[in-house]
């Protein structure tokens, strides 16, 4: 099964809760102001965002207006064009440099990080890329636990110190061996922190000057995981972590499990970081760079 079938698939309570109600709108519905009311309201259901819903909106609106758009088909084309205008980045995907390459994964409990970055290494293991895992979450012995039976499976060298220990040390530890060891890649997992915890988050913000410091020269990706399924209160977390550390782009899990997908284009719009990474599905294959044409198409193309 190749990514877009696997997405399209893994998009489907998305369609059905989002899209074909907006479809179903402008087939059933004159183009006047009481369809963009409606408009607004499924798109505001859907975890757009209400900044996002009206500027997705008056968009349209100015298209209608130049283009002197009468029929549903017309309509439909150019929300999706201006779908993926919203989703466009300069900077699609996870990619890795020559050198040293670090990602910091951040993110609080649940949203599925310790497994994002086994599939994150998956993906370049099978590359042929030399792979070292920091347990940076010493607030949890299960999490450090965690990390090492993925460490085991896929053949990856953890750093790791007792439960309790300074975040920082192991951190600066595991960046010492990477570079000794002309690693390709150090994934540094990271405790899964209630964004309202302010000590905690200081705590973070130690570990990213550390390896802001060790690792200079290094290719650094702080990479924010986010459960879909958690909608709008995941602006909310991007927005606190990117206060404690520089967000360099998003990985979205459990598209799959949620039929709010518009989150996706919220969190691009409203925090201007760029969608890196969609999971949508419980095998590495179903975490992949994100594209928005291929996500937009998927989510029209059923």
């Amino acid at each position: 099964m190749n990514f877009f079938t696997r997405l399209s698939s893994g998009l489907e309570k998305t369609r059905r809760g989002f899209i074909d109600n907006i479809t179903g709108l402008f087939n059933g519905h004159k183009i006047d102001e009481e369809l963009f009311e409606e408009l607004e309201e499924l798109l505001i259901q859907a975890d757009v965002g209400v900044h996002t819903t009206m500027s997705l909106t008056e968009k349209l609106r100015e298209k209608i207006e130049e283009n002197n758009i009468e029929s549903a088909d017309e309509l439909t084309k150019i929300f999706k064009d201006e779908l993926s205008a919203l989703l466009q980045d300069e900077n699609e995907g996870l990619k890795l440099d020559s050198g040293l390459n670090i990602i910091m994964a951040v993110g609080i409990n649940g949203a599925g990080k310790t497994t994002t970055i086994a599939k994150i290494a998956s993906r370049f293991k099978n590359e042929d890329k030399k792979i070292i895992f920091a347990a940076g979450d010493t607030f949890r012995a299960a999490a450090v636990d965690q990390l090492k039976v993925w460490g085991d499976r896929l053949n990856i060298n953890v750093i790791s110190q007792n439960e309790g220990a300074d975040a920082a040390a192991v951190v600066f530890d595991a960046i010492q061996s990477a570079k000794s060891k002309n690693v390709d890649l150090l994934i540094i997992d990271t405790a899964g922190r209630l964004h309202t915890q302010k000590n905690l988050m200081k705590e973070l913000n130690k570990v990213y000057r550390v390896i802001k410091k060790e690792g200079d020269g290094s290719n650094l990706e702080v990479l924010l995981v986010l459960d879909a399924t958690t909608g709008q209160n995941a602006i909310s977390q991007a927005k606190l972590f990117n206060e404690a550390v520089d967000i360099d782009g998003i990985a979205l899990t459990k598209l799959d499990g949620t039929a709010k997908g518009g989150i996706v284009i919220a969190v691009k719009n409203e925090l201007g970081i760029p969608n890196k990474l969609i999971g949508v599905g419980e095998s590495a294959e179903d975490l992949q760079d994100f594209h928005p044409a291929e996500f937009v198409k998927a989510l029209f193309d059923s």
